[in-house]
């Protein structure tokens, strides 16, 4: 490495709500001389913030422009209305969007969810942010509906949540300029989708080379094959037919009702 190369580093931006605090102690662990800078961006910018260059890659809010972005769905959120603990709403465990007919549903300018169209009663203005309001809502002015994750990084004593069973659901994802798809943010991925620390995918390894600088990384390895066909020719086939499969498929994960705070 010359004077003027800076050492490797990786910038991962993240839109509120994300945690990617698990996955950056698993790259904090596997590459530790490369550090992991992170950015919370609002979820409106964060593509403009992976297209100019200020993150290599970003967990964000779903849908993105696949025509510029790449993307690798992670995981989709319950939708939760956000309401007094005082509230009639509170008398259900979860709610139907007809249940809120009557109320006045606030809808801030930064809302994530993508509404065809809004339930409720509209308030007179829109919060310029979630922030605001949940500020409405503790007032008595409204409700809110947002993700799960957006309902827990607001929490508040005064307040409570239900599950919207028919609203928009919010999607997060992995994403990365196109044209910028790196061994560090191949990297990440793995991580992501829990590869072994060992697991070459994505990366092409380097090949071997003999002393005169010729590769032999495929020719030692066709002849691993064509020694292992010849060994085996004859031989019992019993290996491949004849054992008993005992396991059992397993789904990747369990999706739960949330908790009631």
């Amino acid at each position: 490495m010359t004077g003027s190369e800076a050492p490797p580093s990786f910038r991962l931006a993240y839109v509120p709500g994300v945690t990617p605090d698990k996955w950056v102690r698993i790259w904090n662990e596997r590459l530790p001389d490369v550090p992991l800078a992170l950015t919370q961006v609002p979820a409106a910018g964060a593509a403009g913030v992976l297209l100019d260059g200020g993150a290599d890659a970003g967990l964000v809010r779903l849908p993105v422009d696949r025509t510029l972005l790449s993307a690798i769905p992670l995981y989709t959120e319950t939708t939760v209305v956000l309401i007094p603990r005082d509230h009639l709403v509170t008398a259900a465990d979860e709610v139907t969007v007809a249940d809120l007919a009557d109320e006045i549903v606030l809808h801030p300018l930064d809302d994530v969810l993508g509404w065809e169209r809004l339930p409720g009663r509209p308030a007179l203005e829109r919060p310029a942010t979630t922030a605001d309001a949940v500020e409405l809502v503790a007032a008595g002015i409204g409700v809110l509906l947002v993700p799960l994750s957006l309902a827990r990084l607001h929490h508040r004593k005064d307040l409570t949540y239900r599950t919207v069973t028919d609203a928009p659901a919010s999607g997060v994802a992995l994403s990365w300029p196109e044209d910028a798809h790196t061994d560090l943010v191949e990297d990440f991925i793995g991580i992501v989708r829990g590869r072994t620390v060992n697991s070459t995918r994505g990366r092409q390894p380097e090949p071997a080379r003999s002393k005169d600088g010729k590769q032999t990384a495929r020719k030692q390895a066709s002849g691993k094959q064509t020694g292992g066909a010849r060994r085996g020719t004859g031989g019992s086939h019993r290996g491949a037919t004849g054992g008993k499969g005992k396991g059992k498929g397993r789904s990747g994960g369990r999706g739960g009702k949330p908790r009631r705070p």
